[in-house]
């Protein structure tokens, strides 16, 4: 008689656990989403304040101090995570706007050379598949059952070779038809990177790692970076194509 009630009481345990894991995960995640569509707001507004003015964008434009913003991007990417998760709530906030603010920098030449070239629509319609392709690959990999992390080192590869691609053509090749199939190549390559992403910001939760706010900022820190890779470069061909 007992055993009955013992193995109802453990599925009724389990069943509330996973309830509450649920429930949390949902919580987390949307503080994740919620971060980021912060991030990506903020960013916006900048980068629009700083493309309306001419003066500024020219002189950024003409020195070395158009890859600053880059470098800043660069280096946040590998010392920031640390911060985040090991620092202060403070320091997790700050290295996140540090962050967006250097993207704000480096998409406001973009929209500068749009706006001044009378196509302001190309930017909205670039916010519209960015937001598509990067809303879809996420639900992907919130959803998905299969396993990601193996496409870990394959996608670090992927991104370090392209990222090598880019820097060469802007400095030496400077050739349109290369930066068409770079930035058509980062976009694939950054949907799977926002697939593997979520999964991997999800498990950090089932793991125990996630749940307060400095893993909701460090993933909002990631999708955030893959969000605004995949504008520059979809605004990037728009722009090819539209030439």
């Amino acid at each position: 008689m007992n055993e009955p009630r013992t193995q109802f009481g453990r599925s009724a345990t389990t069943t509330a656990t996973g309830a509450a894991i649920d429930q949390g995960l949902r919580q987390y995640m949307l503080g994740v989403y919620n971060y980021m569509a912060l991030g990506v707001a903020g960013t916006g507004v900048f980068a629009m304040l700083l493309a309306s003015n001419e003066a500024l964008m020219l002189q950024i434009a003409g020195t070395p101090l158009r890859w600053l913003p880059f470098v800043g991007i660069l280096a946040l990417g590998w010392f920031a995570p640390k911060v985040i998760m090991s620092g202060s709530k403070v320091a997790a906030h700050a290295m996140f706007w540090v962050n967006a603010a250097f993207w704000g920098v480096l998409i406001s030449t973009m929209l500068f050379a749009f706006i001044r070239a009378d196509a302001a629509q190309e930017i909205y319609r670039a916010f519209f598949i960015t937001a598509s392709v990067f809303g879809a690959m996420s639900l992907y990999g919130y959803t998905t059952k299969k396993s990601l992390s193996g496409w870990g080192s394959f996608l670090f590869m992927a991104v370090i070779g392209l990222l090598v691609a880019i820097v060469l053509n802007a400095l030496i090749f400077q050739s349109t038809m290369l930066s068409l199939i770079t930035s058509s190549l980062v976009v694939l390559v950054f949907s799977a990177v926002t697939a593997y992403e979520t999964q991997m910001i999800k498990n950090m939760y089932v793991e125990g790692a996630g749940g307060n706010d400095r893993a909701a900022i460090f993933g909002a820190f990631a999708l955030y970076g893959s969000f605004a890779t995949l504008f520059i470069h979809i605004l990037n061909i728009l722009g090819i194509m539209r030439e």
